[in-house]
């Protein structure tokens, strides 16, 4: 037995070995793209949902507030409240008969 010493490129091996598979080196290349797609798009679906969730929760807090304030104003313009403050701090009354003066304009 001769022993045969053979020396492979295995650079020369590859290159020729894609060259004649270009089909399945393109598919492979889409399929890779396409995985990439699917990541970067379900990231930024995560993403969205998070700033929808924090959206609808400062609405919440803005409608809580708001309910607050309707209450708040409605107390506030209470005719009671309204006519004893008038009395007690400004001194004012509710005008009588004896109090009202009629003009007559000719």
């Amino acid at each position: 037995m001769s022993k045969r010493s053979t020396n492979f490129n295995l650079l020369v091996i590859v290159m020729s070995d894609l060259s004649r598979h270009l089909f399945l080196l393109a598919l492979f290349f889409c399929v890779i793209a396409s995985a990439l797609a699917v990541i970067i798009s379900s990231h930024e679906n995560r993403q969205l949902v998070i700033a929808q969730e924090q959206l609808v929760k400062q609405k919440d807090a803005l409608d809580i507030e708001w309910r607050h304030l309707i209450i708040e104003q409605s107390a506030l313009t209470e005719h009671n409240r309204i006519e004893r403050a008038m009395s007690e701090k400004l001194g004012m009354k509710r005008p009588t008969r004896e109090d009202e003066v009629l003009l007559r304009v000719k």
